[in-house]
C-alpha cells in the first residue's frame, strides 16, 4: 500500500512522525529514508536539504491546524463560540499526535530546536500570532468599542499556549480542556463589561 503513495508524501509523513516523536535534531536523514522506505536520493530529489524538509513539516503542521480550525469555525455561530473554536482546534490537533506519543505543540517543539534566524521559527511565530489575531477579531465582534481587546486576546493566547506546553509535559490534553473552561470564564466577564 505504501508503494502507491508518492515518495514525497511518504517522506513528509515520515518526517511528521519522527520530527514530532523524536525531535528535529535527533532525526537524521538515514532514519527518515529508512522509515519512509525510500532511497536517500529520493529525499534529495524532493527536498533541497533536511532544512527544506523541516520547513515543509512545519508548513504541514500549520495547514493541519488550519483545517481543524476551519471545521470548528463552521459550527461556531457566535463570536464567543469562535474564540472557543480556537481552543477546540488545539485539542483536535493534540488528538492527531496521540499515536506518536503526545508531546505538546509540534510547532513549538521544532522551533525550540531551530537556531535564531531560521525561517522555520518565523513560520511557528506566524501561527501563534494568527491565533492571537483570531482572538482579537472575535473579541471585537463581541464588543467593538472595548479598549481591553488587545490585552484580553494576549491573555487568551498565553492561556492557550501555556496549556499546550503543560499538556505536552502531561502527555494528554487535560490542560487544554481546563484552559478552555478558564477562557469561558474570561469571556463571560468580558461580555458583562459595559462598553
Amino acid at each position: 500500500m505504501t508503494d502507491k503513495i508518492p515518495a514525497r508524501q511518504r517522506l513528509l509523513n515520515t518526517a511528521a512522525e519522527l520530527f514530532y516523536r523524536d525531535g528535529v535534531g535527533a532525526t537524521g536523514i538515514d532514519a527518515i529514508t529508512a522509515h519512509a522506505g525510500v532511497a536517500k536520493m529520493s529525499l534529495y530529489n524532493n527536498f533541497a536539504s533536511k532544512a527544506d524538509l523541516v520547513h515543509a513539516y512545519l508548513e504541514g503542521r500549520r495547514r493541519e491546524w488550519h483545517e481543524l480550525l476551519e471545521a470548528r469555525l463552521k459550527t461556531a455561530s457566535t463570536p464567543k463560540e469562535r474564540v472557543l473554536a480556537v481552543f477546540d482546534s488545539y485539542v483536535d490537533h493534540a488528538a492527531c499526535a496521540y499515536e506518536w506519543g503526545f508531546r505538546g505543540c509540534g510547532l513549538l517543539n521544532a522551533a525550540a530546536e531551530l537556531p535564531i534566524g531560521d525561517p522555520g521559527r518565523a513560520t511557528v511565530a506566524a501561527q501563534k500570532d494568527e491565533a492571537e489575531e483570531l482572538f482579537k477579531e472575535h473579541l471585537r465582534d463581541m464588543q467593538p468599542a472595548n479598549a481591553a481587546i488587545d490585552e484580553i486576546a494576549e491573555h487568551l493566547s498565553f492561556l492557550l499556549e501555556g496549556a499546550m506546553s503543560r499538556a505536552g509535559l502531561d502527555g494528554h490534553d487535560g490542560r487544554l480542556k481546563s484552559a478552555r473552561k478558564i477562557a469561558i470564564s474570561m469571556l463571560d466577564q468580558f461580555e458583562s463589561q459595559a462598553q
